[in-house]
């Protein structure tokens, strides 16, 4: 498997760069998670980076390739979210109070 040095930025990781593996497609995985283990032999914390772009594109267009950026709140992202995946509440599905006054 192919690997690119990845700059991090901010956090604990801040200025290190590190080998991490690319997919498939030839790019970082868009979350990278640090399990770092607890010293008191509790669970782990997790830290978790964001794959961002390492800098603006050029005049063709691309990019200079990726880097890494701290989330301090480390919440959501590790599965996709499809938008047609839960059923959308209809207009008219207000409680019957509401919809007997606007007939009215």
């Amino acid at each position: 498997m192919k690997s690119q040095d990845t700059p991090f930025v901010g956090g604990p990781l801040d200025g290190r760069v590190l080998p991490v593996l690319l997919g498939p497609t030839g790019h970082p995985p868009k979350t990278y998670r640090v399990p770092v283990p607890d010293a008191a032999g509790g669970p782990p914390t997790v830290l978790v980076y964001r794959r961002v772009q390492a800098g603006p594109a050029g005049r063709l267009g691309l990019h200079p390739g990726w880097k890494y950026e701290y989330d301090p709140e480390g919440a959501g992202g590790g599965r996709l979210r499809w938008p047609w995946s839960k059923p959308r509440p209809r207009p008219d599905a207000t409680p019957g109070e509401e919809r007997d006054a606007a007939d009215e």
